[in-house]
C-alpha cells in the first residue's frame, strides 16, 4: 500500500511537471509572436461597439428588456468579451491537422496523451493572453465605456470562468477528435462554433429566447460555457424561469464538466482505434 501512494504521489508530480513545461514552452513560443495576438484586442471592443449601437436603439422605445435595463445589458456584453479572452480555444483546429497529415501518430508514442499536451498548450497560451489580451480590453471597458466589470462575488467567478475554461477545451476537443472519422473537419467545425455561440449566449442573452426554447437551451451544456459565467459574473441566475443560487447553478456547471469529459473520453476510445499511421 505504501509503494502504491508513493507510486501515485510520483506520477502526480510527473504531470505537473508535463503540465508546467508544456505551458512554459507554449508561453515562450507565442510570446515571440505576441503582436499578432494584439490584433485581436481589437475585436472584442469592435463587438461591443455594435452591440452598443444596436441595443441604444431598441432601449430608445422602452425602459428594460426581458427585465434587463440598458445598462445591465451592456454589462452583459462587456463580461461575455473578457470571458472569450480567457476561454479561448483551439484545440478542434490543431487536433484535425495532426490526424488529416498523420503526424498524430507521433504522440500515440508518447508518454502522455494528446488531449493532456494539447490542454497544457491551452493554459500556456492563455496566461500569456491574459496580459496582451485580457488585461488591456479590461481597462478598456473600464475606462473608455464605463462598464462595471467587478464581479458580485469574486470566488464564485473565478470558479465558474475556470470551469468554463476546461469546458470549452472538452468541446472543441471532441469536435476535433471527429477528424478520425472525417477528412476535414473545417466545415463541421464552422456550424459548431455558430450553434455553440448562440445557445452559450454570445450573440444574445438566453433570457431573449422563447420560453420553449429557454427550456431546451437548460438542458444543454452551452448555457455553461458563457451564459452561467456572465450571469455568476453579475451575481444572479436565472433562466427558463428557473432561479438558482450561485452555488447551485456553479455546481451545475462542475456536473457538465463531468458530463463533457465522459463524452470525450467515449469518443477518443472510438476514434483512436480507427487511426492508422505509418513512418514513426
Amino acid at each position: 500500500m505504501r509503494d502504491k501512494n508513493f507510486n501515485q504521489v510520483k506520477n502526480l508530480k510527473r504531470q505537473i511537471n508535463i503540465l508546467k513545461a508544456t505551458a512554459l514552452t507554449t508561453y515562450k513560443e507565442w510570446a515571440a509572436y505576441r503582436s499578432h495576438m494584439a490584433v485581436s484586442v481589437l475585436v472584442g471592443p469592435v463587438f461591443f461597439l455594435v452591440q452598443v449601437f444596436i441595443w441604444n436603439a431598441i432601449y430608445s422605445t422602452r425602459e428594460t428588456v426581458t427585465g434587463l435595463t440598458l445598462n445591465q445589458m451592456l454589462v452583459y456584453f462587456g463580461i461575455s468579451a473578457v470571458i472569450g479572452y480567457l476561454t479561448y480555444d483551439s484545440s478542434d483546429m490543431d487536433l484535425q491537422m495532426l490526424i488529416r497529415t498523420g503526424k498524430f501518430i507521433t504522440f500515440m508514442l508518447r508518454p502522455v496523451t494528446h488531449s493532456y499536451f494539447a490542454f497544457s498548450q491551452k493554459l500556456g497560451h492563455r496566461i500569456l493572453a491574459l496580459w496582451v489580451e485580457f488585461i488591456p480590453v479590461y481597462l478598456l471597458f473600464l475606462f473608455v465605456f464605463k462598464i462595471n466589470l467587478v464581479p458580485a462575488n469574486i470566488f464564485w467567478a473565478l470558479v465558474s470562468i475556470t470551469l468554463s475554461f476546461i469546458l470549452v477545451f472538452l468541446t472543441n476537443y471532441c469536435i476535433g477528435i471527429t477528424g478520425f472519422w472525417l477528412t476535414k473537419t473545417e466545415g463541421l467545425r464552422r456550424a459548431f462554433l455558430v450553434l455553440r455561440d448562440i445557445c452559450a449566449g454570445v450573440f444574445v442573452p438566453l433570457t431573449l429566447f422563447p420560453d420553449l426554447m429557454q427550456k431546451v437551451l437548460f438542458f444543454l451544456p452551452f448555457q455553461f460555457i458563457t451564459y452561467v459565467p456572465i450571469r455568476v459574473f453579475i451575481g444572479s441566475y436565472e433562466l427558463a424561469g428557473i432561479k438558482m443560487s450561485i452555488p447551485q447553478i456553479v455546481g451545475l456547471q462542475a456536473l457538465s464538466v463531468v458530463a463533457m469529459y465522459l463524452v470525450y473520453k467515449l469518443l477518443w476510445h472510438l476514434g483512436t482505434k480507427r487511426f492508422t499511421g505509418v513512418g514513426a
